[in-house]
């Protein structure tokens, strides 16, 4: 155990090339997973993030038709910080996912499309790791992506899928759940926190945007921290992860 009696974690199998990120809106990644995403697209591992909505609901000082471009292009800015290249967005509104079939579909077509071998997606359960109500988009999402990464590899869930010319993928193996309450396995993040700092600090206006006070590099640094020692290393990145 650990000095604040949490039990240790595993080091992540990282014995997989490809990965779809998937996330309810701008700046979910960037808070702690995008520094494990710099690590692996350091090792040359191709990474897409898929973002059901453009966040446009997120700052309220600002109309959503002026925050939706805006966060979009804070994501895209963001993502490039961590060597992402590819990022899609599904055009959900913003603060009012829903769970359902068109949701599950969606993901399901960007799975056959991009053809992970993992996925990378945030916390479905009804609480965050400190206690405190996650939010219903993060909780929706998250649910859908697991049935999803399922659905991608059965040719007659969504068959107007294979009208659309998406084959079935069968080759996901595991969803790397992050922010989770109750994580299996950690990446060791010491080389590239900083490019995962940098990444979050992307998102300049939604911060600003925020009715309290908030550092991401304080932030990131002690979440890394406190990860690490979980880990046995400096800095480390938590997820539970889920066969499928």
């Amino acid at each position: 155990m650990s000095a604040d009696n949490k039990p240790k974690i595993l080091p992540l199998d990282e014995g997989w090339e490809r990965a779809v990120a998937v996330a309810a809106h701008p700046d979910d990644l960037e808070y702690g997973m995008a520094s494990a995403i710099a690590r692996w697209t350091d090792q040359g591992k191709e990474i897409t993030y898929l973002l059901v909505t453009r966040g446009e609901a997120g700052i309220d000082g600002m109309h959503p038709n002026d925050a939706g471009p805006l966060r979009e292009g804070e994501e895209v800015a963001g993502a490039a910080k961590v060597g992402v290249t590819t990022v899609d967005f599904l055009d959900y509104r913003d603060g009012v996912i829903e769970y359902g079939m068109d949701l599950r579909r969606d993901i399901t077509r960007a799975f056959r499309k991009y053809r992970p071998q993992i996925v990378i997606s945030g916390n479905h359960r009804l609480l965050f790791p400190n206690g405190r109500l996650n939010m219903a988009d993060h909780r929706w999402t998250g649910l859908a992506v697991l049935d999803a990464a399922r659905d991608a590899g059965n040719r007659w869930i969504f068959p107007e899928l294979l009208e659309e010319g998406f084959e079935p993928w069968d080759g996901i193996t595991s969803v790397l759940t992050g922010g989770s309450t109750s994580p299996t396995h950690g990446v060791d993040v010491g080389d590239t926190l900083e490019r995962g700092i940098a990444s979050l600090k992307e998102h300049k206006a939604y911060i600003d945007g925020l009715s309290q006070e908030f550092d991401p590099e304080q932030f990131l640094t002690w979440g890394a921290a406190a990860a690490g020692e979980r880990l046995g290393v400096d800095y480390a990145v938590m997820f539970e992860v889920i066969g499928i």
